[in-house]
């Protein structure tokens, strides 16, 4: 039951709510002011400079349009600089002017582009007020008619349609923008080579010792069969990596995970039986979803997991593909031991190493 009291000294009106049943809380109450601020809206408008001069108006859209066609000249010239300022020779001054000149357009090209859009806004759109009310979806037939009108009404108003000038160097900015990007995926392959043939083809070779990989462009002793433990990882390169030209990439297609299993746990085919030795297996640690090094083994499940995305492979069934976006099973690396008990390989891969795409070509 609710009870209303009105205070003899003031004007304001106070309202106790009174609970029924068990007395749980303390009653609450809440004063109802009678001179509440009142909503002041909206300030007057004040018209913009461009609204009042119609010279102030044509400089503005000169400025907007010229800062679109700015963007333009920036992401053609980074297209330009990727072009003439090549770095497949590796010199450091070569470098840094291609990145100099091709960041420099690229930077241009989005400054231009944001601080032309916002002009536009400021200075030549319509400059009202308003305020929109969010309503359940979906919207009723005549709310999407209205909702076009909209669209309409808003074109008329931000001059989209009649500033041609505005609008076409706004188009020719966005067209232009991403050519930059996608010039740049050029730089992911190599040039006048078949990428298939790059990564069918390792440092591996018959007779090349198997190596600890001590991390860059250090490699460690060559492994002996015998110090390979059931269970065990090893992380592998090439013993010959060092006499590489260019160590890093070399690496980066010839990394190998060494892991020796129970000989009863190994599905192999018969053309494979000669692959392993005693259990010890070598797969490329390259994954071939988009080439992160596959570097998780779970010793008790014998899968390798790829910790980008997320892809597994089975290390006892010829690391096929159990889990994730990966399409292919990780290549195998065909291993025996020399004279000195030492694992060495029997091939290079027979297939290419990494992202499973490049197949797409063959």
């Amino acid at each position: 039951m609710a009870e209303e009291a009105k205070s003899s000294g003031g004007d304001s009106a106070v309202v106790a709510a009174q609970s029924h049943g068990p007395d749980l809380s303390s009653a609450g109450a809440a004063v109802i002011s009678s001179d509440a601020v009142q909503n002041p809206g909206l300030p007057p408008h004040r018209k913009r400079v461009t609204e009042l001069d119609p010279k102030k108006e044509k400089s503005a859209e000169r400025a907007v349009y010229s800062l679109f066609y700015l963007s333009i000249v920036g992401s053609l010239g980074s297209v330009l600089a990727y072009m003439f300022f090549p770095i497949e020779t590796g010199d450091p001054a070569a470098i840094r002017l291609h990145t100099i000149f091709v960041g420099s357009g690229m930077a241009l090209a989005l400054l231009a582009l944001g601080i032309g859009a916002v002009h536009w806004g400021k200075s030549l759109m319509s400059d009202v007020e308003a305020i929109d009310l969010r309503h359940p979806t979906p919207s009723d037939e005549e709310t999407r008619e209205t909702a076009a009108e909209v669209f309409a009404v808003a074109d008329e108003e931000s001059g989209f349609s009649r500033r041609t000038l505005v609008r076409n160097s706004l188009l020719g900015a966005l067209i232009a923008f991403p050519l930059p990007g996608i010039t740049l995926l050029r730089s992911l392959a190599p040039q006048d080579i078949d990428p298939v043939e790059v990564l069918r083809h390792t440092m591996w070779d018959k007779g090349i010792r198997l190596a600890r990989d001590n991390g860059g462009h250090k490699v460690g002793e060559a492994i002996r069969a015998a110090d390979v433990t059931v269970g065990s990882v090893f992380h592998v390169v090439p013993e010959n990596l060092g006499t590489a030209k260019d160590v890093l990439n070399e690496k980066a297609k010839a990394i190998v995970l060494l892991i020796r299993l129970d000989e009863k746990d190994l599905k192999e085919r018969p053309e494979r039986k000669d692959w392993s030795y005693n259990g010890i297996v070598a797969y490329s640690k390259v994954c071939t979803h988009v080439g992160c090094p596959v570097a998780l083994n779970e010793q008790h499940t014998h899968h390798l997991l790829c910790p980008c995305h997320q892809s597994q492979f089975d290390v006892a069934d010829e690391a096929k593909v159990i889990f994730g976006p990966a399409k292919r099973p990780l290549p195998q690396l065909p291993i025996t031991v020399d004279a000195d008990g030492y694992l060495i390989a029997r091939s290079d891969f027979t297939e290419p190493v990494g992202p499973s795409y490049w197949e797409r070509l063959k």
